[in-house]
């Protein structure tokens, strides 16, 4: 009968042993691949000029639905939930608002959490440049505290035909509610 029980426990130990070399292998969070190196990279600044009722003459973006009863000139409080904002911005090859455009980011934003400040955004750049000719599309999630945020590359046409790839977002500059600008780091990984 001992001798039984240490067989038991010999195969047990085999058992352990060859199921922990297998996991090993199948590690999820183990990543051997290189990453491949990006097509094209650059970096384009947009400005977004909230109104607020008063600035309608150079706004880039308004409050197009808040919760009831919220006025749609004043971002709500409890970080802005449910604030939805439409935009057209100015783009920027710097970080100087009254640079001459490269394009217009064209899209939407709305805040989507009620404990801390988060977006959803879902936006295109519209180039026409003597650098950049087509559209880049955009849309992901936003956690606006994280110093650099990803979302993804989702498409685009002309120069950047079928582009894949991920934008790195920064917030640059920010004054209150009324204006941010938003650095972006675009890497394509599919280029055409």
């Amino acid at each position: 009968m001992a001798m039984k029980a240490v067989r038991v426990l010999d195969l047990c130990f085999l058992w352990l042993l060859v199921s922990a070399i297998l996991l090993k292998s199948a590690d999820c969070h183990r990543w051997n691949k290189k990453l491949p190196k990006p097509c094209r990279n650059f970096v384009l600044y947009f400005h977004d000029i909230i109104y607020n009722g008063k600035n309608a003459h150079n706004a880039t973006s308004a409050l197009v639905a808040a919760p009831q009863g919220a006025n749609l000139t004043i971002m709500t409080g409890n970080n802005h939930f449910g604030n939805l904002a439409v935009f057209d911005d100015p783009i920027t090859l710097d970080n100087n608002l009254h640079s001459p455009p490269v394009g217009r980011a064209q899209g939407f934003y709305f805040y989507d959490m009620k404990n801390t400040f988060s977006a959803w955004l879902g936006f295109t750049f519209v180039l026409n440049s003597k650098d950049y000719k087509g559209t880049i599309t955009f849309n992901g999630a936003d956690p606006i505290l994280t110093k650099y945020r990803d979302i993804s590359v989702v498409g685009g046409t002309g120069d950047f035909f079928m582009a894949r790839g991920i934008a790195t977002i920064s917030t640059d500059s920010y004054e209150g509610e009324v204006y941010f600008r938003l650095r972006v780091n675009i890497s394509l990984y599919e280029c055409y």
